[in-house]
């Protein structure tokens, strides 16, 4: 406390002895709350053991063995192939069909759509690419997220982090190139996907591609382009209230909170009230760009702004990294950008128009948390379906829910 206290008096100096010393008190100071945390589980483990066998309950002492001393084998093995070459490969082909339209008549009917649009579209002026400075660059560089795995090109956020002072300055006429050429470089465009399995112990079934999700590496300097962009046109990529996901300060608890309030009112009234909840299929990953850029264009979006995105996302291009061997590059013509800064906000303006019904339908209510749709009303779902087909996204059957809530002992049950 006392480092910190004399590095605030000395001006939060990025370099220099009380940096030095604020640094190295903090990571003894981590150390100290990590080997605290490890003594605190390891008796509380010991605890579960004990109690587990006072009360003779095989199933939980065994449970609670695993958890602490069993460690789950790497999966090897995919699609029964064991070469990681070939599963690399594999990998890429099912995610580069992942990255695909719905409907390739639509697809098609939408990109005719946008060329139309796109002749006419004159959008704001962009005037604030210019307030890009040093310091704001500095200060993303500084907040980026330590100890995230390399990108393509080897680069980390310790990198640019411990790189030298004028980083900053270079990085700053880069991106101020960028504006004025309305491009990207292509290596901004470049990412590796490492599958992670969605089963927990490899050992207990044959896997296949179905079986992972795909985590996108994307590149640290397109990072802090991206929040440069977001820091000064953030508010171009605000969405609708109803949107609960991708905002600070507002999470899941929110959006719960606001269902059981609306629910309560409709019930206290003695009404009926009908709860659907829509599970989009694969939303992220088809994401029709064409469509994307007509609802930016909606917002008025700057030319230039809508050229560099443009620009970026059809220049999108990934492999596969299985155990250390690299697959054959695929292009991504679909989706948003995972692991991007700014495809969140994307996302959620793709899917904003769905909020809006609610003000056409009386005693109605679109509640929205990234690609989970809850609607208050059944009169809805056929606004939303003929809305989601539009951009053509595809509800996933399987997975929607509608609810019936009759009195007001059933609203926690009906919501959870």
């Amino acid at each position: 406390m006392n480092s910190n206290k004399l590095w605030k008096v000395a001006g939060n100096p990025r370099q220099g002895p009380p940096y030095d010393k604020r640094q190295l008190c903090r990571a003894r100071y981590r150390k100290g709350i990590r080997d605290g945390r490890q003594k605190r589980s390891i008796t509380s483990y010991t605890n579960d053991l004990h109690e587990a066998l006072l009360a003779k309950d095989g199933p939980l002492f065994w449970k609670s063995w695993r958890s602490k001393f069993e460690t789950r084998s790497n999966c090897s093995q995919v699609g029964g192939c064991v070469d990681p070459e070939v599963i690399a490969n594999n990998f890429a082909h099912y995610f580069e069909e992942t990255f695909s339209p719905n409907s390739i008549n639509r697809a098609a009917l939408i990109h005719e759509e946008y060329l139309s649009l796109r002749e006419s579209y004159f959008g704001y002026p962009l005037a604030d690419y210019d307030t890009f400075d040093t310091e704001l660059v500095s200060k993303i560089i500084y907040d980026l997220k330590r100890g995230k795995a390399p990108d393509i090109s080897g680069l980390t956020a310790e990198h640019l982090i411990q790189a030298h002072p004028i980083l900053p300055v270079i990085l700053i006429k880069l991106f101020r190139l960028c504006v004025l050429c309305k491009h990207v470089p292509l290596g901004f465009g470049n990412s590796y996907i490492v599958p992670l399995s969605k089963v927990k112990d490899c050992t207990t079934k044959s896997l296949n591609c179905e079986d992972f999700r795909g985590i996108a590496i994307t590149p640290v300097v397109s990072k802090i382009f991206e929040n440069c962009l977001l820091a000064k046109l953030g508010d171009l990529f605000s969405t609708q209230n109803n949107q609960f996901g991708f905002k600070k300060g507002l999470g899941c608890n929110h959006a719960i909170y606001t269902v059981r309030r609306v629910v309560e009112n409709f019930v206290n009234g003695g009404n009926t009230v009908n709860l659907c909840s829509i599970d989009l299929r694969k939303a992220f990953d088809k994401v029709n760009h064409h469509a994307l850029f007509m609802k930016l264009m909606k917002r008025n979006l700057p030319v230039a702004l809508l050229d560099i995105l443009e620009n970026w996302l059809q220049n999108c291009y990934s492999c596969i990294k299985w155990n250390h061997v690299f697959s054959d590059v695929f292009a991504i013509r679909f989706s948003v950008r995972q692991g991007s800064v700014l495809s969140p906000f994307l996302f959620a303006i793709y899917l904003d128009d769905i909020p809006v019904f609610r003000s056409l339908i009386p005693r109605s209510l679109v509640v929205m948390y990234a690609d989970d749709i809850l609607l208050i009303a059944s009169s809805l779902f056929q606004a939303c379906e003929c809305e989601l087909k539009n951009i053509d996204m595809c509800i996933n059957v399987k997975k929607n829910r509608v609810v019936f809530v009759l009195v007001r002992r059933m609203i926690l049950d009906a919501l959870t």
